[in-house]
């Protein structure tokens, strides 16, 4: 797979001289489902922000397809979509449909152009039907699809989620964990920040755990012992059953690999 992202000692400083990340080495590449996890305040929003051109580094560096981030900006939050934990924050038409068109219309697309991608963004969110529909009559996971539906339209190659199961029902959760992997499944990089790794893990291909802003696990889910988990303030998603989950890979059950 082709490189998406490389942090080199990817660092940020606060004003008050402490740090939010350390010295992050990470390589992501085209397709891939990662799912970033760690307990509050790891600095898991702060790396996305980086990601997705919305923060500059204090120290180190971040390469997007080759480039320095700092350099390409316009294109880099072009190809990265990030869909806010207060998503709801994202809505800012008075109709589903309006709300979905507000970007692409921003960009000066023709009104074809923005009619098609307005259809196929609601197709992907599950959303068609409810085009006149006003964003406050939605449901909290109608509204939350409705955010990832915007996104959408922009045509993302990578998407970003921060928590994007807070305060959701289980049918909701389903829906967008659905939602993601059909969009992985068409090639679309997906990054799910999350610490609810029972309702996505499944689904991912590498996991990563941040801890006081440092990179603490990389590796696939089915890598990480239940002492990883516990080490780092995160409910081990692969104790119990769970009927959304996989059954526990066998390193977490104690067998062979």
């Amino acid at each position: 797979m082709a490189e998406l992202f490389l942090l080199q000692g990817l660092t940020h400083r606060f004003a008050d001289g402490s740090e939010g990340l350390a010295g992050i080495d990470l390589r992501l590449e085209d397709g891939e489902f990662l799912v970033l996890s760690g307990r509050n305040g790891s600095g898991k929003t702060l790396l996305a922000r980086h990601l997705a051109g919305l923060s500059l580094p204090s120290a180190g560096s971040i390469r997007f397809r080759g480039k320095e981030a700092k350099t390409c900006r316009r294109e880099l939050r072009k190809a990265v979509g990030f869909v806010f934990q207060d998503s709801d924050a994202q809505i800012l038409g008075q109709t589903v449909a309006e709300d979905v068109a507000f970007g692409p219309a921003n960009l000066g697309l023709e009104v074809e152009e923005i009619q098609r991608r307005v259809r196929k963004a609601l197709d992907w969110a599950d959303l068609a039907g409810k085009e006149e529909r006003r964003p406050e009559t939605l449901s909290g996971g109608e509204r939350r699809r409705l955010a990832i539906a915007g996104v959408l339209a922009m045509e993302p190659e990578c998407l970003i989620l921060d928590e994007p199961f807070a305060n959701l029902d289980m049918e909701s959760v389903t829906e967008i964990a659905r939602i993601c992997g059909a969009l992985n499944a068409k090639g679309i990089t997906i990054l799910v920040l999350t610490h609810e790794l029972e309702k996505i893990l499944h689904l991912a291909s590498r996991l990563l755990i941040l801890d006081a802003g440092r990179l603490c696990f990389d590796g696939k889910p089915g890598e990480a012992e239940p002492a990883v988990f516990a080490r780092h303030g995160l409910a081990c998603p692969f104790e119990g059953y769970f009927p959304w989950i996989l059954p526990k890979p066998a390193s977490a059950r104690g067998g062979n690999s």
